[in-house]
């Protein structure tokens, strides 16, 4: 390559066609990328038939509306003390000195330089978002996210380094975008829906609660719930609302004790009531036999016979 040179190559996958041109982009830690411009078939996903709903986190990244949590590597909280080791390093130099500026060239070459260790603090994250995004567009023909206010939120300082360490914009837009290329549904509902106030099962609204309030029982129908699947359900209901009566009829078409139940009473009342009066009449009485233990069935088979 000009004023380069020879650059060895790592490949990330195998070109499916002919290239039509190449762009080189260089990072700001020296690395090179070389993004490629080919033509390709547009791979058809199966349809599922599956929706599912959402809820974003701190303590848990992403929980499902199914029950399923995923955990998020963080890897600017696990490689935070190193970071700071070496920017205290570089911090050391004079602003706008030549020494500053070979240090920082000289840092960035290094395997557990400053700017190397951003590069893969970055990598790691971009890794986890599109390994998820892609395993939930294929599973799912409709994904539903909540419109959250990521920049309003890092203005608190206490969550901000925690909420920028994970990334929520970024996989809302890879989603997003993995969604319109396989044809799936992508959905966003509106930030001021209640859904970490409301009871999935009943709908009532228990009111705000404490980011420390995990777990929770509804006062109204007594549901013990999860708070982040809870939440991700309300948010699926949102765009795919489910009513108890649907439930309710589903579940009596389903069970065949409960039709064997209604068959027993289809005669009406006035055959119930000729059966009741028929038992209440009292049959003749006859003196009980030493040899017999139940005379009046005897009896009646005897009737029959003759």
């Amino acid at each position: 390559m000009t004023k380069i040179g020879k650059v060895k190559i790592v490949w990330s996958r195998s070109l499916p066609s002919k290239p039509t041109s190449v762009t080189i982009i260089k990072d700001c830690a020296g690395r090179y990328f070389a993004s490629f411009v080919v033509e390709i078939n547009p791979e058809i996903l199966l349809k599922t038939d599956n929706s599912i709903g959402i809820d974003l986190g701190i303590s848990t990244f992403a929980t499902l509306s199914n029950g399923d949590k995923f955990e998020a590597p963080k890897p600017l909280k696990e490689n935070l003390k190193k970071l700071a080791k070496f920017q205290r390093k570089f911090a050391k130099t004079e602003l706008g000195s030549k020494r500053r500026e070979k240090r920082r060239l000289k840092i960035a070459k290094l395997s557990y330089g400053m700017l190397r260790k951003h590069a893969k603090i970055k990598d790691i994250r971009t890794d986890f978002l599109h390994k998820l995004s892609t395993d939930l567009v294929r599973k799912y023909d409709v994904i539903v996210l909540e419109d959250l206010n990521v920049y309003g939120m890092v203005k608190n300082r206490k969550l901000a380094k925690a909420i920028s360490d994970l990334g929520w914009r970024q996989f809302r837009t890879l989603t997003e975008a993995k969604c319109e290329k396989y044809g799936k549904e992508f959905r966003v509902i509106n930030r001021w829906e209640p859904t970490s106030q409301k009871c999935s099962c009943c709908g009532f609204k228990g009111g705000k609660k404490e980011l420390n309030v995990r777990e929770w029982t509804c006062l109204n129908c007594g549901t013990f719930h999860d708070r982040d699947i809870n939440a991700a359900t309300n948010i699926l209901q949102v765009v795919r609302p489910k009513t108890k009566v649907e439930i309710v009829q589903k579940t009596a078409v389903d069970n065949p004790i409960q039709l064997s139940l209604f068959d027993t009473v289809a005669g009406g009342q006035s055959e119930t009531l000729n059966k009741t009066r028929s038992r209440r009449k009292s049959s003749p009485k006859k003196d009980a036999n030493s040899n017999e233990s139940s005379t009046l069935p005897e009896f009646i088979q005897l009737s029959l016979f003759e």
